[in-house]
């Protein structure tokens, strides 16, 4: 169906033209679901975006040959690509949010893709859609098109979004990181989906990601890129039971288990320049972190929070029911451990965070920071101690670090903030030696967000918070957008910063495999309440809870015997 030989992609420079990839060759077949796998800035998105025509300006294609069929895809002009756009070859993009219009209903945002590549009635466009919902297990179809993309969840969203690229029984969709921020249970339901569609529809697919768990689940065949090249390619069992290269096998041993408990993450070799491990480095900054007696570590402990938000009103006479994001939560963080929150997406983790923080005002309960009363969240002052001793790494470091200012200005903020150093050439100084603590270049300093990498921006974002000199830092879903060998280099750092300063963390996330190697206890979360909480190989060896049960069962694993 799709056949791709010797692509070879560039972008042009002021110093020459960049290869962003080289001699790429592929094929898929009708129902087959092909993996294309590799680091961030491996090619994958490019190779994507070059099938379906979509290159961002001034890339070009410089040479290979793209069949669908028997229609040659580079000979198309601009009016006969975008028509085939949509129509024989769709695209799922990583974030539904972004790929949906929020200023539209379901409903038009589907009839209106059916209508431009087909000429039937409206009437008969809206039927399709209603289908399409229905096929794609969301209930009451008829009335849901009438609801904003605002109104589901991220899961609901990315159903909408496949059935967007399915209105038009298209030959082959790629999809592009479409399971990243989901949850292991939304997660499972998706792949089910695709795997239903080439099944049934025979539909073919390029599943673009980082996730060698979900490739090993899904995909027929699989594709390991690396610097735009491929690396090796051939059937899943094949490739990921038995891999013959190198980089492939250091690739599998970065994927943190799932069975057992691991003491420090394999991280592949000739990485991208980033330190495999951070404190040893940085002298000044370690012994600035572990001066005072406020870097003792500190317990942490809540006691029946309840969080409510006020319910929607649907007239002047009706009372809304607050909706409960957290029910009655109690739980004891030991001082110097680390703290697995996880649960699907809504289960009230990130709601948990903030109210930690003071970014939310809980409805009753009560919270302590080392034995001392700890405010909640428009009752605790911007002075107060915790809002130094708090502090958050958060999932985006692109969206948590101000794109208009310098590194060096950005880790700096916390210092003058709290007057932890008042003189600014120290401030300076401060702050290249902590890039240099967490494996970053000291000339990072002087430059901007956007010009690193996913995994250097959060260690970028991990630095400005141990600036703050905290003993209770929390990470919000840290790694979720990180392929596995920048994951393992972070994970490692942060195992290290741990142990060096006694830091107390909370460590938030719904990847079960990286919970286990990084948490002490685990508190499991389900629609608010708490589900299950106990010592971490002890909910992973004999969870008790049905729920956490279910979780560790939907979790995409390595299968032991590839004959099955």
């Amino acid at each position: 169906m799709l056949r791709v030989e010797h692509l070879t992609v560039k972008f042009p420079s002021r110093f020459g033209d960049v290869t962003a990839v080289e001699d790429m060759s592929l094929s898929i077949a009708p129902g087959e679901i092909h993996g294309l796998v590799g680091e961030s800035g491996a090619g994958k998105s490019t190779v994507g975006a070059a099938i379906i025509g979509l290159l961002q300006q001034p890339g070009y294609i410089a040479n290979g040959d793209l069949m669908l069929g028997d229609t040659d895809l580079r000979a198309l002009d601009r009016f006969e690509a975008h028509a085939l756009r949509g129509k024989r070859i769709s695209m799922i993009f990583q974030d539904p949010q972004t790929s949906l219009n929020p200023l539209m209903k379901i409903e038009d945002q589907l009839v209106e893709t059916i209508l431009a590549h087909e000429d039937i009635p409206s009437n008969d466009a809206k039927k399709r859609a209603i289908d399409l919902l229905e096929e794609m297990g969301i209930e009451d179809a008829a009335s849901r098109m009438q609801a904003y993309p605002h109104q589901f969840s991220g899961g609901m969203r990315q159903r909408v979004v496949i059935a967007l690229a399915l209105c038009t029984n298209p030959e082959l969709i790629i999809a592009d990181e479409p399971t990243t921020a989901l949850d292991v249970a939304v997660q499972s339901q998706v792949l089910d989906l695709i795997r239903r569609l080439a099944d049934i529809r025979k539909v073919g697919f390029i599943l673009i990601t980082h996730d060698i768990g979900v490739i090993a689940q899904i995909a027929d065949t699989v594709t390991v890129m690396r610097y735009g090249k491929l690396i090796e390619s051939g059937a899943t069992a094949q490739v990921l039971g038995h891999p013959k290269h190198a980089y492939t096998k250091q690739l599998m041993d970065a994927v943190p288990p799932l069975d057992r408990k691991i003491t420090r993450f394999r991280v592949p070799e000739e990485d991208d320049g980033l330190a495999a491990s951070g404190p040893g480095k940085g002298d000044a900054a370690e012994a600035w972190l572990l001066e005072g007696v406020r870097q003792q570590a500190v317990g942490l402990s809540l006691q029946n929070i309840t969080v409510e938000f006020p319910g929607t009103r649907t007239s002047i006479w009706h009372k809304p029911k607050p909706f409960v994001a957290l029910d009655d939560i109690s739980f004891d963080v030991q001082p110097g451990s680390v703290m697995g929150i996880v649960g699907e997406s809504g289960s009230g983790k990130s709601t948990l965070a903030k109210t930690l923080t003071g970014l939310i005002t809980p409805s009753s309960g009560g919270m302590t920071l080392g034995g001392s009363p700890l405010p909640g969240g428009k009752t605790r002052s911007r002075h107060h101690p915790s809002r130094q001793l708090i502090q958050m790494v958060f999932q985006d470091p692109f969206s948590s670090l101000n794109s208009r200012h310098r590194i060096g200005t950005i880790l700096a903020e916390p210092l003058w903030l709290y007057g932890l150093v008042n003189d600014s050439d120290e401030r300076r100084d401060l702050c290249i030696d902590m890039l240099s603590l967490v494996g970053m270049d000291p000339d990072a300093i002087d430059k901007y967000p956007h010009q690193f990498s996913g995994g250097q921006r959060q260690r970028i974002a991990v630095a400005r918070a141990l600036l703050a000199r905290p003993t209770i830092l929390i990470c919000d879903e840290p790694t979720s957008a990180l392929d596995v060998s920048i994951q393992a280099q972070l994970l490692n750092l942060l195992k290290d910063l741990q142990a060096a300063f006694g830091l107390t963390v909370l460590f938030i996330s719904h990847n079960l495999s990286v919970v286990r190697q990084m948490a002490d206890d685990i508190v499991v979360l389900r629609n608010g309440r708490i589900q299950e909480k106990g010592a971490s190989e002890q909910v992973f060896e004999t969870p008790e809870a049905d729920y956490t049960k279910k979780l560790l069962s939907l979790t995409p694993v390595m299968p032991h015997d590839w004959s099955l």
